[in-house]
C-alpha cells in the first residue's frame, strides 16, 4: 500500500529550466539545490567498471567520502557491472565539480589496479531531474529492481550492491536515507511488494529518467 503524498516535493523546487532534460556536467547551467536527480553513467563501449568484489566497496567507499551529507542525500542506489544508477537529494548547486572528482578518484584507482590506460567511463555523467513524487516511487523501484532485469540474480535482495537490503531491513546501512521513499508505505514489507510486482510496462512512466 502506498500512501498517496507530495511531502518529498517543496512548491518551488522544481528548475524549470532543466525539467526534463538529460543535463551533463560542464554546462554553464547549475544544478537546482533541494531537487531529485536520477545520474547514471556506464562504460566506455558498454564495458565493465567493476571488474572484482572490491572495486564495488571501493566504489561505495568513495561515494561515502564525497558525497557527504553537505552536497547531497543518497536515496538509492544500483551498482551494475558496467554501469551505475544513484537516486540523490540535492543540497548545493556544485553537482558537476563532485561528481567529476569522484569519478576521477574511481577511474584512476582501478587503472592503477589492472595497469590499463584511457577513459574508463563512456563520457560525463547524465543527470535528470525527478520533479514528480510517483516518479521518485517507480525510479527506485526501477533501480532496486536493475539487477533481476539484466538476468544477475533471481531476486533483488540477492544482489549485494544496491540500497535494497537496507530498504527491507536485510542491513542497515548509513549510505543512504531510505525514508525518502519508505514513508510513503505503511511499511518495508509494502515497499518489498511494491519491486517485486515491478514489471517491465513500468518504464514508461520514467522513460525520460532512465539510460538509454
Amino acid at each position: 500500500m502506498i500512501r498517496e503524498t507530495n511531502q518529498v516535493f517543496g512548491k518551488n523546487l522544481v528548475c524549470k529550466n532543466l525539467k526534463g532534460s538529460k543535463k551533463m556536467p560542464f554546462r554553464k547551467e547549475e544544478f537546482c539545490s533541494g531537487t531529485y536527480y536520477h545520474l547514471f553513467n556506464r562504460g566506455v563501449n558498454k564495458e565493465p567498471i567493476f571488474f572484482e568484489r572490491e572495486n564495488y566497496l571501493f566504489f561505495l567507499r568513495q561515494m561515502r567520502k564525497y558525497f557527504t551529507n553537505k552536497f547531497l542525500i543518497i536515496v538509492a542506489y544500483c551498482l551494475m557491472p558496467n554501469h551505475y544508477h544513484l537516486l540523490i537529494h540535492l543540497k548545493t548547486t556544485e553537482l558537476s565539480s563532485i561528481v567529476q572528482r569522484f569519478a576521477l578518484s574511481y577511474s584512476k584507482a582501478i587503472n592503477k589496479r589492472f595497469n590499463r590506460v584511457g577513459s574508463l567511463f563512456q563520457g560525463p555523467f547524465k543527470a535528470v531531474q525527478v520533479d514528480k513524487n510517483k516518479y521518485l516511487l517507480q525510479l527506485s523501484r526501477y533501480i532496486h529492481f536493475n539487477p533481476v532485469d539484466a538476468g544477475l540474480v533471481n531476486k533483488p535482495e540477492a544482489w549485494e550492491f544496491s540500497s535494497y537490503r537496507d530498504y527491507i531491513a536485510l542491513r542497515k546501512g548509513t549510505l543512504i536515507e531510505p525514508e525518502i521513499v519508505l514513508s510513503q508505505f505503511a511499511s518495508p514489507q509494502n515497499y518489498q511488494k511494491f519491486v517485486q510486482d515491478y514489471q517491465e510496462e513500468n518504464i514508461e512512466l520514467i522513460k525520460h529518467l532512465i539510460i538509454e
